[in-house]
């Protein structure tokens, strides 16, 4: 064994308690220390020769490269829509790695029986029945391409062609209608070979609104004559959290034939609070789901979780046989259903979270998340020089400049509000007007967070 190497297996305890030194100074600085850091990064170093052994390591990534990561996990991170870790999460994640399990299969663990306990804990959580079976993956973007896939598996079974043997092409056109779809769905597409222009979006309800309209989603589907088609609902949108309403999407269902995918990546979690749990009513009848855990589960990235109603088709499109994984044959191990041969313990953080806080624990994060982002989006619209651009639905605050709101102006405003520290916002476009994101999902935000994230805003805007 190669010496540093060595050295460092003789010392691994001391090591662990190094990392979880500096873990704990980061962490106890977490409120006070910059969201966000927009100055270049270091320049690239050469390939070490001679290691330094993992204390040199630890001691050169806190001296160089630690200072400029971003307060994500922190109070007042606002931008996309992320969580951070809570404490039993971030446990569940050191653990991950200690025990370094292989979940691809079965073999040899209880680990992929963990997964499974975690998948159903979750398919309570958002209402779904047993039905509704499901896998750990990397995020929104890979539950959505997974649903998606499992869909243009079933367009196939509806035409008489086996698309995971004769490809896509097999199928020729598709028809994808969406109202308001996040670009994870235009991204799949292409992946899938479906392709990015094959998505038709519908009008949305007047109002400015980013709900389908569904009068126009049935009017769409009866043009198509009987052709079966995927549609793409969604349980809040990314500017707004704007809610579909599945229970009619589903009800269409009766008379057209399509494929239901729900991309309920953090809306989803409105099923946690008996206040806003309406929003996600008819959820269960969605034949695949999308929702993102590193988001409003605050689990550290990567973690999502996909469900589907056929995993035989899932098992059609994602098995993987050889003489050393077998063919799929029972419950099929985790590697027959997602992209991935190589998983890690996705589930371990979950699970930990899940157990230490319960439902009650999650809901309350979510309710006082909302709470928050009602008060901000209040203030804002109160502010002379910002306006509301939407009303706040649930989590997301979308504003911007009150007159004249060009690109130019609300990007200067994004890059004000970057540079005081205290917090960050990721810009968007509504309704073809540019602005800017408050997005509520971190667990540690308090109203004082609040407070400071709102002086900032009446500080820089004009």
């Amino acid at each position: 064994m190669h010496p540093t190497l060595a050295d460092d297996l003789s010392r691994f305890p001391q090591l662990l308690q190094s990392t979880r030194d500096l873990a704990v100074r980061e962490l106890g600085g977490l409120a006070e220390r910059p969201v966000a850091h927009p100055e270049p990064a270091p320049g690239g170093a050469p390939l070490p020769a001679e290691g330094a052994g993992a204390e040199g390591a630890l001691a050169r990534f806190a001296e160089r490269w630690a200072p400029g990561f971003s307060g994500s996990a922190g109070p007042r991170y606002l931008g996309f829509v992320t969580g951070g870790a809570t404490p039993a999460a971030v446990t569940g994640d050191w653990l991950t790695a200690a025990y370094d399990q292989n979940v691809s299969g079965a073999a040899g663990s209880w680990a992929a029986a963990l997964e499974h306990e975690t998948v159903a804990w979750l398919r309570e959580l958002f209402g779904l029945g047993e039905a509704h079976s499901g896998a750990f993956v990397t995020g929104a973007s890979v539950s959505n391409t997974v649903g998606l896939a499992i869909g243009r598996e079933w367009l196939g079974e509806r035409l008489g062609v086996d698309v995971s043997r004769d490809g896509a092409a097999a199928l020729g056109p598709v028809d994808v209608l969406s109202g308001s779809p996040h670009s994870s769905v235009t991204k799949a597409l292409s992946v899938l070979g479906i392709g990015r222009g094959r998505l038709r979006t519908v009008a949305p309800l007047p109002g400015g609104r980013e709900a389908v309209d569904v009068a126009a989603l049935d009017a769409v589907l009866a043009e198509l004559g009987g052709r079966p088609a995927i549609v793409v609902a969604n349980a809040g949108t990314v500017n707004t959290v704007d809610f579909d309403d599945l229970r009619a999407i589903a009800a269409l269902k009766e008379r057209y034939d399509f494929w239901l995918h729900v991309d309920a990546a953090f809306g989803g979690f409105a099923a946690l609070s008996p206040a806003y749990a309406h929003l996600v009513d008819g959820l269960d009848g969605a034949d695949s789901v999308c929702v993102d855990l590193h988001k409003w589960l605050n689990v550290p990235y990567d973690a999502a979780v996909q469900f589907t109603r056929r995993r035989d088709l899932q098992v059609a499109v994602f098995h993987n046989a050889s003489p050393y994984l077998g063919l799929p044959a029972g419950e099929p191990d985790f590697l027959h259903l997602t992209p991935e041969n190589s998983r890690r313990l996705r589930a371990l953080p979950a699970w930990f979270s899940l157990v230490a806080y319960g439902r009650a624990g999650h809901r309350e994060i979510v309710e006082r998340n909302v709470a928050l982002a009602r008060r901000l989006g209040a203030a804002v619209d109160a502010l002379p020089g910002l306006r509301l651009l939407a009303p706040v639905r649930l989590n997301v605050v979308c504003f911007t400049l009150a007159e004249d709101p060009t690109p130019e102006r609300v990007d200067a405003l994004a890059r004000d509000v970057t540079a005081s520290g205290e917090t960050f916002l990721t810009p968007t476009v509504y309704d073809g007007v540019p602005g800017l994101r408050a997005a509520f999902s971190n667990w540690r935000t308090t109203q004082a967070d609040t407070r400071r994230v709102l002086d900032v805003l009446a500080a820089v805007a004009p």
